[in-house]
């Protein structure tokens, strides 16, 4: 697996309340995130592997509804995030 359990725990810890909250909407878009550029990655090596572009494709939508919802809910917590990760809006 490419992502081990303290590499989770380091990504929850840097953008949840803590190591143990997995459930924040910071550190699940953190974790989004994180996926995100590995299989963008594995995508770039690998141009013809549908399943793996349906994968984040699914992915990148997942993290922009979480993101809305995050918005709709505390715009200042969606700032910070937006800013923390460096992703534009």
């Amino acid at each position: 697996m490419y992502l081990s359990t303290e590499e989770k725990k380091e990504i929850f810890e840097k953008y949840g309340k803590s190591s143990a909250d997995t459930g924040s909407a910071e550190g699940q878009v953190a974790l989004f995130t994180y996926r995100i550029k590995h299989l963008t990655g594995h995508l770039k090596k690998n141009k013809k592997d549908v399943f793996t572009q349906r994968s984040l494709i699914r992915l990148v939508g997942k993290r922009r509804r979480l993101l809305d919802y995050l918005k709709e809910k505390d715009i200042e917590r969606y700032r910070a995030i937006i800013k923390q990760l460096g992703l534009r809006k």
